[in-house]
């Protein structure tokens, strides 16, 4: 009766280990990549607007509402950044009033200006494709007016987030089907340590 158990264990143990044998290796060159981390520093560097020396404005009040504030001067001339209830927003230095979205030659001159401090990475911007914006390099480019922020994605981050998805079963791009595929997985492998425990324990008595 013992060994019918220990003979049930076994094949339940095999059969566990069989289902997660590929979530196993998918866990595990995944987890040797993530240790690694070949190109991530480049494929995550922040790509900030290029900025000079800013010129003297005089805001003798700042109103109680803004949280913070950032003067900043680009290609584009000045920028007053402000943050209000943790949202940026952009104003005219000089009037306080808010600076609209500028015409799309200006911001392919801020956007080209800003890639100049990384040519490596970046190259040259394409004609023609505005916001987002592409580089000779395969580098996409989304402007944030309101906080003057940029944020870049190339080929080589694309793959390193599809590496982190693997990582952590996010096989469907379905976000309740991946939760489950997830947690099933977390729940076979509990499993799995619970029957191989207990064939261990039963080996040493």
């Amino acid at each position: 009766m013992c060994r019918q158990k220990n003979m049930i264990t076994r094949k339940q143990h095999r059969l566990l280990g069989g289902i997660l044998l590929l979530p196993f290796i998918a866990w595990s060159l995944t987890g040797m990549f993530f240790l690694l981390r070949p190109a991530y520093e480049q494929a995550y560097s922040p790509l900030s607007a290029k900025t000079y020396g800013v010129d003297e404005v005089n805001i003798s009040t700042p109103p109680p509402q803004w949280q913070e504030m950032r003067l900043l001067k680009t290609v584009l001339g000045q920028h007053l950044l402000v943050r209000e209830e943790g949202r940026w927003r952009q104003l005219h230095p000089e009037t306080l009033e808010t600076r609209p979205m500028p015409s799309d030659s200006d911001l392919v001159g801020l956007v080209e200006d800003a890639i100049s401090q990384d040519s490596q990475r970046y190259g040259d911007l394409l004609q023609g494709e505005t916001d987002p914006f592409r580089t000779s390099t395969g580098v996409t480019i989304t402007v944030n007016w309101d906080s003057l922020s940029f944020y870049q994605q190339g080929v080589d981050t694309r793959w390193i987030d599809r590496i982190y998805s693997i990582h952590y079963l996010q096989w469907t791009g379905v976000a309740l089907l991946d939760t489950v595929l997830g947690v099933t997985g977390l729940f076979l492998l509990l499993l799995m340590t619970i029957t191989g425990s207990a064939m261990l324990l039963r080996r040493v008595d």
